[in-house]
């Protein structure tokens, strides 16, 4: 089973990240997990929730090439079983800004969150967005981490954690063979 977003990633005037090709696997890898928990989590609860602490632009180009890729937070939400609710941090405001215009160009009626600034800073603010389980709304979150270094503090985590979530952790795959 391969996922393949419904939408053609171009260039679409926007900033946009640039990575190595590697990136296309991981993403292909990503995009797969999100789907098959999106699908097989939601006869099973009754609010899911997608948050992704190092959200980006939501659009990167293969370095040295002309192709663009999707980024995690539109992979995300382009799942044939989209979550309730997204939850998307980014630090870099030129990231948050355009990974904005692309999810209001692209999935205008998604409940999406924006989160401006450092995740360690603003775990109070990201907490505070998953929507509060109780006896008779069962909350589900899958949080993806995946950031470019190891600053990421563990109290972030634990926070987090709190709530009922899983963890899809890529910590150390930002390394480039240059």
């Amino acid at each position: 089973m391969i996922y393949e977003p419904s939408i053609p990633a171009k260039d679409d005037g926007h900033f946009f990240g640039e990575v190595g090709s590697w990136v296309e696997d991981k993403h292909r890898l990503v995009a797969l997990y999100d789907s098959l928990f999106a699908t097989g989590m939601k006869n099973k609860w009754d609010s899911r929730v997608y948050i992704e602490l190092h959200a980006g632009p939501g659009l990167l180009k293969i370095r040295d090439t002309n192709k663009f890729i999707w980024g995690s937070p539109i992979l995300a939400l382009g799942v044939k079983d989209p979550f309730d609710k997204y939850i998307f941090c980014e630090n870099d405001a030129a990231s948050l800004d355009a990974l904005k215009k692309r999810v209001e160009g692209n999935f205008p009626d998604a409940d999406v969150e924006f989160v401006s600034g450092s995740c360690d800073k603003q775990v109070d603010r990201i907490s505070q967005l998953i929507p509060k389980a109780t006896r008779t709304h069962r909350v589900l979150s899958f949080c993806f981490v995946d950031p470019f270094d190891l600053s990421l503090q563990f109290a972030t985590i634990r926070r987090i954690a709190e709530h009922f979530v899983d963890f899809l952790f890529l910590l150390a795959l930002h390394m480039d063979a240059n």
